[in-house]
């Protein structure tokens, strides 16, 4: 089925690792110090955004004052400390290990390089991967193309000949403007 791809791109939180539940419940607890909240549904149009995006978009519904960039940080280092623990892969993960060695194979998240580097080695997953873009990699994140076209770039395979595993709206968009094909994950 995919052996007309010569690189395969997978996005991380929600498409290779259940960490979404875990990202939620770090919003809710960073949230809860400063009397803000969020509604979940309106959040996930933002999957596969970075972090401090998101904290832009609970700062404006709230009306807050608050650094986005901060905010970000704080739920960052939180979610740090609960993640590793409650973090587990997806079965999308046999895709990765059955074309392992096979095609070359990166990583396109939304989510720093310091939280994917900690998951990845805590789950062992690092050695499947030839590139890992994150948030802290490109200047314009999903929906612009440029976390996937850096993963093209980095695993040295034309955009084109590139298929992409997604779970977010901004990530499918993401990869059909890299000119890739894409794989909604939510369907499988």
């Amino acid at each position: 089925m995919y052996e007309r791809y010569d690189g395969l791109i997978f996005d991380m939180d929600g498409t290779l690792l259940d960490s979404e539940p875990t990202h939620r419940k770090a919003w809710s607890m960073t949230l809860e110090r400063y009397g803000m909240e969020y509604d979940e549904r309106e959040m996930v149009v933002l999957n596969g955004s970075p972090t401090w995006r998101v904290a832009q978009a609970i700062i404006d519904r709230n009306g807050s004052a608050l650094d986005p960039h901060q905010l970000a940080q704080e739920k960052n280092a939180l979610l740090h400390t609960i993640l590793l623990d409650s973090v587990r892969p997806l079965p999308l993960l046999d895709v990765v290990k059955q074309w392992y060695g096979r095609r070359p194979m990166a990583i396109g998240t939304g989510s720093s390089r310091h939280l994917t580097s900690a998951l990845l080695d805590h789950l062992d997953l690092r050695k499947y991967f030839v590139a890992v873009v994150t948030a802290d990699d490109v200047q314009h994140h999903k929906p612009a193309p440029d976390t996937f076209l850096r993963c093209a770039e980095l695993m040295g395979v034309a955009p084109e000949k590139c298929l992409v595993f997604e779970d977010a709206d901004f990530g499918i968009q993401a990869a059909h403007r890299a000119g890739m094909d894409a794989v909604d994950v939510r369907v499988l």
